[in-house]
């Protein structure tokens, strides 16, 4: 939550583009924070870094939305996909596709998001990116929903809900409140 991942795939989706390779970048339906049919980074003015996306309902919509010969497979909140995107994944890397996915690793409890201990263990490359805690500015390992009476989030045990600035902060670990 606010460490840059958007930022950083869009980054690295469009070094693929001066290069001529075929390119499908894919966003899980649930996250429609800004709009469903783009990537748009959080902290970046909305025009500049967007790239346009496939929605994806579940993994197997982006084997199912490929072109053929495509040879960059891009996942925006990859967590939201569920255990199903290791076999896509394998699939897709066996394929001769590079696969390159933004998620969460763990979640608001910080427990781990499945299957992201499971991805991060067969990953070619790893980037781990961290946002600044809120409260006290070290690098922020988890992300936490405000537990304010009648927010968007307090009081709710739901694993999964799509947040921003407004039911989200980023605390390191000292900070963290569990649940």
């Amino acid at each position: 939550m606010f460490s840059g991942r958007t930022e950083a795939l869009s980054t690295r989706l469009r070094r693929s583009f001066p290069a001529r390779q075929k390119t499908r970048i894919f966003k899980p339906v649930i996250d429609n924070r800004y709009t469903i049919r783009y990537i748009i980074p959080h902290n970046i003015p909305h025009n500049t870094l967007r790239l346009p996306t496939v929605p994806a309902g579940s993994p197997e919509d982006t084997v199912g939305h490929l072109q053929r010969g495509t040879q960059v497979a891009g996942i925006d909140e990859a967590q939201f996909l569920g255990n199903e995107l290791i076999g896509v994944g394998r699939f897709l890397i066996s394929a001769g596709c590079q696969v390159i996915a933004s998620c969460l690793d763990m979640d608001y409890q910080g427990e781990p998001f499945e299957p992201m201990p499971y991805l991060m263990a067969i990953a070619d490359e790893m980037v781990k990116q961290r946002a600044i805690c809120v409260s006290c500015g070290r690098p922020a390992l988890f992300s936490q929903r405000f537990q304010v009476p009648g927010s968007i989030c307090g009081g709710d045990d739901e694993r999964v809900k799509i947040g921003g600035a407004d039911t989200c902060e980023a605390p390191c670990g000292a900070c963290f409140v569990s649940g």
